[in-house]
């Protein structure tokens, strides 16, 4: 039986959560899917996104916790609010509110938008 969106979006939440991002990356984004960050920053298909997301985890020392605060699901648009906090190997702190906007095809991430929350 194929998974509805509710049961994927839930489950990329939970890997997310869990401080599976390059995982989850790996298994919802399609190949051509396009991220925007807050601060300009664009990855254009799923290996630009797999080199961010492995270079930023790769940089992480401790993951203090990660917090998902509400998700919702309207069609194929869904939306994330996470806090998360980390300490990084360079000994400086990451603790930052972010929104996802995550439009999705056949259960594949085709674009996400990344919002200071």
């Amino acid at each position: 039986m194929e998974q509805s969106l509710n049961e994927v979006l839930s489950a990329k939440n939970e890997m997310v959560k869990n401080g599976q991002i390059v995982e989850a990356t790996e298994k919802y984004f399609s190949s051509d899917a396009k991220t925007y960050d807050f601060d300009g920053t664009v990855t254009n298909n799923k290996t630009e996104m797999l080199s961010k997301m492995q270079g930023f985890a790769g940089a992480i020392a401790k993951v203090n916790g990660i917090t998902l605060h509400h998700a919702s699901l309207s069609g194929d648009v869904s939306y994330a609010e996470f806090t998360f906090d980390f300490d990084m190997k360079d000994g400086s702190k990451i603790l930052w509110h972010e929104i996802l906007r995550t439009v999705w095809h056949n259960g594949q991430i085709v674009e996400e938008q990344y919002f200071k929350g």
